[in-house]
């Protein structure tokens, strides 16, 4: 579980400072668009990727943090290292379904509350209107347990959470998708494209 820590030190920072507050510097890690972020996550971390892709780091999922990092290798690095690809969505459904079961087994509960807000990402990344529900209940929970010096942080994760599932209740997909996917987009989903805000 060596590998899983290092995963998690990258994404978070070191595990005994990890709390409600965060470096906003780390916004740019997470949610930039940066080649240069996507070439190092590629390098580094590429291959465990591929591993828990093809299902050989499912063992990680028997404690919470191995689990937050086995879902930070098949949700958010895939993002990263197949940006614009098909593949970069590929292990979606593998990552809800463990995000459901760590919740079952009350895995969140066992995170900082930051490690939280990336644990419940998969469902706002779901073409799934139940998951989207769960993942706006996840977010506002969280949200209304952030302290206040925090609080707008946490609000911005609901919010971003609010605006994924008004878009899956609207069309059922992300149409930013389509494109990639080789999916073709109706007349409503073409208007909506042409909207600021209309993809992620």
């Amino acid at each position: 579980m060596e590998r899983a820590k290092e995963i998690l030190e990258f994404w978070f920072g070191p595990e005994e400072e990890l709390g409600w507050d965060f470096d906003p510097a780390r916004y740019e890690l997470w949610f930039g668009r940066s080649a240069e972020t996507d070439r190092l996550v590629t390098e580094r971390f590429g291959e465990d990727a591929r591993a828990a892709a093809a299902g050989e780091l499912d063992d990680w999922a028997a404690t919470p943090r191995g689990r937050m990092a086995l879902l930070l290798l098949l949700d958010q690095f895939p993002r990263h290292i197949h940006r614009g690809r098909p593949e970069a969505f590929a292990q979606d459904p593998k990552a809800q379904a463990l995000v459901v079961e760590g919740l079952a087994l009350g895995h969140d509960q066992a995170l900082s509350p930051i490690e939280r807000s990336f644990f419940y990402l998969p469902l706002e990344h779901a073409e799934n209107r139940e998951l989207q529900a769960r993942s706006v209940e996840l977010y506002q929970a969280l949200a209304d347990a952030a302290p206040e010096a925090v609080k707008d942080r946490y609000l911005s994760f609901l919010d971003y959470a609010i605006r994924h599932k008004e878009i899956i209740d609207r069309f059922g997909r992300f149409p930013h998708r389509n494109a990639i996917l080789g999916r073709e987009s109706t007349e409503k989903e073409e208007a909506f494209l042409l909207l600021p805000g209309s993809s992620f």
